[in-house]
């Protein structure tokens, strides 16, 4: 089969590479389509390689259709439909997959978009309501609204019940994310994030969850305004990995500050938060409630072209990869 490998330039190359051999619990996959994450873009640099035991190459989510079943496998049946969280490999032909970590595509839902649930859902749903204990009435701060990543968070949110603040740097990116649903945009260029969640405060309405992706200088600014008991949860540090944290209000107000990063959980806790998307929020993408948010499509011979979008930041929603051919 074929997959994408990165040469010693970091150049994206379509090459051969030996079929997966499965073991009895796992199931085989042919992949339709694979969506990109900035993960990707971390290990295509070498700063995040793929897990001991998974394929070299990038791709943490996928739809595709199952085409072989291991000995031990009784809970799926060949010619499913389905989309998987993996530990990498997806940017392939085929790829093994233990049976936990599949969910059926949800009814209504396309290929395409299936392919931009696992990572992406499982990271909102994770943080916002096991690390961040979201509840419906609460508010959630989730910055960069334009992310792939808050693109599924907001609307996720609000399909919950709860009012979301999200931060962009401009005004433009904030008309165009419009439609995800938040209730407050902060223009980070010319609003000052922490003058914003102080004004909410006041007012009433606190900040109880953040999911925070960017991180930097704004966490410890913002952090003393949050609701009592609230968390933040930090992902990533794209907009740095310092803040200074001011002690006395964690102390009094009983706050948490919390790092979480899905790739580092067992392989148990992930087939349990994956059941947890198929029972609580499949419902919401069936019924509409909730919609994938996929920006581009392009080919995979154009992966090059879809790590750009990423780089240059200018998707609203999930770039994705479609490798079958029709």
């Amino acid at each position: 089969m074929k997959a994408m490998l990165v040469d010693k330039d970091k150049n994206l190359v379509w090459s051969d590479v030996p079929d997966p051999v499965i073991k009895d619990d796992e199931v085989l996959v042919k992949i339709y389509a694979a969506a990109l994450n900035r993960a990707d873009l971390l290990q295509r640099e070498g700063k995040y390689p793929s897990p001991k035991g998974c394929p070299e190459w990038m791709g943490l989510e996928i739809s595709g259709e199952i085409v072989e079943l291991g000995k031990s496998v009784s809970n799926w049946k060949l010619g499913d439909k389905v989309c998987a969280l993996l530990g990498g490999g997806g940017y392939a032909e085929y790829v093994a997959v233990k049976h936990d970590m599949l969910m059926p595509v949800p009814r209504g839902i396309t290929m395409e978009e299936a392919s931009s649930l696992p990572e992406a859902y499982a990271t909102s749903y994770l943080n916002l309501f096991i690390e961040g204990h979201l509840e419906a009435g609460q508010t959630a701060f989730i910055p960069a609204g334009a992310s792939g990543l808050a693109s599924v968070a907001i609307p996720m949110a609000k399909a919950f019940g709860a009012r979301v603040i999200t931060s962009v740097l401009s005004d433009e990116i904030a008309e165009k994310i419009k439609p995800l649903g938040a209730d407050v945009i902060i223009n980070s260029t010319t609003q000052c994030v922490e003058e914003i969640l102080k004004a909410e405060e006041e007012r009433g309405t606190p900040v109880s969850v953040s999911m925070d992706c960017l991180s930097g200088e704004t966490l410890g600014k913002s952090l003393p305004y949050m609701a009592e008991g609230g968390y933040w949860v930090v992902i990533s540090t794209l907009a740095g990995i310092e803040t200074t944290v001011q002690l006395r209000p964690l102390l009094t107000k009983g706050l948490h500050l919390v790092g979480s990063m899905l790739r580092k959980r067992t392989p148990e806790f992930k087939a349990w938060l994956l059941s947890e998307l198929v029972n609580n929020v499949w419902c919401k993408l069936e019924s509409g409630e909730m919609k994938p948010s996929v920006y581009k499509v392009l080919p995979i011979e154009e992966a090059e072209e879809a790590h750009a979008i990423l780089y240059r930041g200018e998707n609203i929603g999930k770039v994705v990869l479609k490798i079958a051919k029709e």
